[in-house]
């Protein structure tokens, strides 16, 4: 049987899913002087689950929100947007490359930027902050137009943007709530 990680997010508890996006920026944030403990992490995570805002949400999100925006300014670089850049293939970018090694480094450079401002946005709008709920709905987007399946990273961007909005995962309709919802937050 092959392994389905996105189904695997499905399953997770808001709790766990929060601990693990805190634990994926843990020394992150300590560079920005938000120092959390496991037990910390875990705490926040149950109050997110509980629909409560944490005391340090606001200090987490105000550290989180430059290293998004660090990511935004590594796909910039690239003449790219977030959307743009899950769109684009790395034979899209050749101009930028030459050998292999080059290749390879601009590639982990966009994968990495992607991965973070995904994680990072969904995390912020666990913790109530949805200034980046546009790229959640583009990495979504982008999986369903493409695959019609969702990957681990939208599959949690899904997860974060249900629990924000307090839609039921099995409703018909959740990508139309949500973007009704976002649309409400802008």
């Amino acid at each position: 049987m092959i392994p389905d990680p996105a189904g695997n997010v499905e399953t997770w508890e808001v709790h766990i899913m929060v601990t693990i996006l805190l634990r994926q920026f843990k020394r992150l944030l300590a560079e920005q002087g938000v120092d959390l403990t496991d037990t910390r992490m875990r705490e926040i995570g149950e109050e997110v689950a509980a629909r409560n805002h944490p005391a340090d949400a606001d200090r987490i999100n105000a550290a989180l929100a430059p290293l998004v925006g660090e990511s935004e300014g590594v796909l910039a670089e690239l003449g790219l947007t977030f959307a743009q850049s899950l769109a684009t293939d790395m034979n899209d970018l050749s101009d930028r490359w030459e050998t292999t090694a080059d290749f390879l480094d601009l590639a982990n450079e966009k994968g990495n930027a992607e991965l973070r401002i995904t994680a990072g946005a969904s995390l912020m709008a666990l913790l109530g902050d949805v200034r980046y709920v546009q790229h959640l709905l583009a990495a979504i987007a982008y999986d369903l137009e493409t695959s019609g399946r969702l990957d681990v990273d939208a599959a949690i961007a899904r997860r974060a943007l249900l629990h924000s909005a307090g839609i039921d995962a099995d409703d018909a309709d959740w990508l139309a709530r949500v973007r009704e919802w976002a649309a409400d937050q802008a």
